[in-house]
């Protein structure tokens, strides 16, 4: 096998506004701007506008190396809840500390995406945004297991 290259990525842009704190719930109605860096031009965002909602790929920027977990845990700290491996949940220190969300898109001002219902924080950088598409989520029926439904009960 070969051996993996390290990737350098830059960020496309900023989250603006919206929550400070990386509190884990309730975010349906959390407001915020996506603020595309000035070395695009508003050509970048042209047709984006006609989309109901975007996935954003986003930097976890306040984890820190200690926090990160390549090995199993209990999702939250949540002992009633199994041991997961990390690659089986959506924790935010995972190793490449890599978010992806999908929110609802509010409008387009220049190089400023208003967005509702994105789960990152004022200062979250951003690595890219891409217009939801319903043919690429899942195939058929989706499983799974009761503790993410639990988990998942109060996140919107």
């Amino acid at each position: 096998m070969r051996e993996l290259e390290p990737v350098e990525l830059t960020p496309i842009g900023t989250v603006v506004g919206g929550r400070s704190e990386p509190v884990d719930d309730h975010w349906a109605g959390v407001r915020a701007d996506i603020v595309i860096d000035h070395r695009f031009g508003e050509e970048a965002l042209a047709g984006l506008e006609v989309f109901s909602h975007l996935d954003v790929v986003y930097f976890f920027h306040l984890v820190g190396e200690p926090e990160i977990t390549t090995g199993a845990r209990h999702p939250r700290g949540n002992v009633d809840w199994p041991r997961v491996g990390i690659f089986a949940q959506r924790a935010k220190g995972r190793p490449n500390r890599l978010g992806v969300s999908s929110c609802e898109l509010l409008g387009i001002d220049g190089l400023t995406i208003h967005v509702a219902g994105l789960d990152a924080i004022d200062g979250t950088p951003v690595l890219d945004v891409k217009p939801h598409l319903a043919a690429m989520g899942p195939r058929g029926p989706v499983r799974e297991p009761n503790w993410s439904l639990e988990l998942m009960r109060d996140y919107w």
